[in-house]
């Protein structure tokens, strides 16, 4: 059976040369929920848009057992659905039902089909009382849930999300968390919000300066002090030994 992810020394720079990803090996399981941290500007962002052939650099990453390249990437986008940082630039249209619906219908799907999974994907979130509400009148957690939506519609069976807590208060924080956590897709996430990631994940992938630094279990990651405080990183709060 192949991995939802498999990444074998892929490598990416910047057009001035600058190297983002350095030799990046990775496989992500089928249904595993996994963390990207490491601190601002460490590459995790980019490494998202590699799994889904917005960038392009050396190495190979595989998608469900296929690479990723430009031959490939219309199958590539159809396995695998990203949620960027920004929620309002996934949300465009007059409505959120709309948004969620936008792209099924790209899909040419029949309107029955079209209604049934922009209604699931907005109950999934707890959205589908404000379908007909534009999203600039939603709060911020709402938003984000909305945004999760337009990907839950087009039934990908990995998502990926950059800072999903980015500007969420406490609140808002905790929903998106118990929504992501119950999902049955693969999930990848990149976040420097620590006590989110130690909620949240499997499997976590510390990565710096573009590189892979450290792997395994959260808790045999997070819980290390020394590793997470030399990577500009903080112990969460279910890790942190009582004084």
């Amino acid at each position: 059976m192949t991995s939802a992810i498999e990444i074998k020394d892929y490598s990416y720079a910047y057009a001035d040369g600058t190297a983002a990803l350095k030799d990046i090996s990775l496989i992500i399981e089928h249904g595993q929920k996994v963390v990207l941290i490491g601190p601002n500007g460490a590459g995790k962002s980019t490494l998202l848009l590699a799994m889904a052939g917005f960038v392009k650099g050396t190495g190979k990453i595989f998608v469900d057992g296929i690479e990723v390249n430009k031959k490939n990437n219309k199958k590539i986008r159809g396995l695998i659905g990203c949620c960027v940082e920004n929620p309002e630039d996934q949300l465009f249209m007059p409505t959120i039902y709309e948004d969620v619906a936008f792209g099924p219908l790209n899909l040419r799907l029949e309107k029955d089909e079209v209604k049934a999974r922009t209604r699931q994907a907005l109950e999934t979130v707890g959205l589908w009382s404000l379908a007909d509400k534009p999203p600039h009148h939603l709060s911020a957690g709402q938003k984000r849930a909305a945004a999760i939506a337009t990907i839950l519609s087009m039934k990908p069976g990995i998502i990926t999300l950059d800072e999903p807590t980015s500007s969420l208060d406490p609140t808002c924080r905790n929903k998106i968390l118990r929504i992501i956590r119950e999902l049955p897709q693969t999930i990848i996430v990149a976040t420097c919000d620590m006590n989110f990631a130690a909620e949240f994940a499997e499997h976590a992938v510390l990565i710096d300066n573009g590189q892979k630094t450290a792997e395994g279990e959260p808790q045999k990651i997070m819980a290390e002090e020394q590793l997470m405080t030399s990577h500009g990183l903080e112990v969460p709060w279910k890790y942190r030994k009582s004084i």
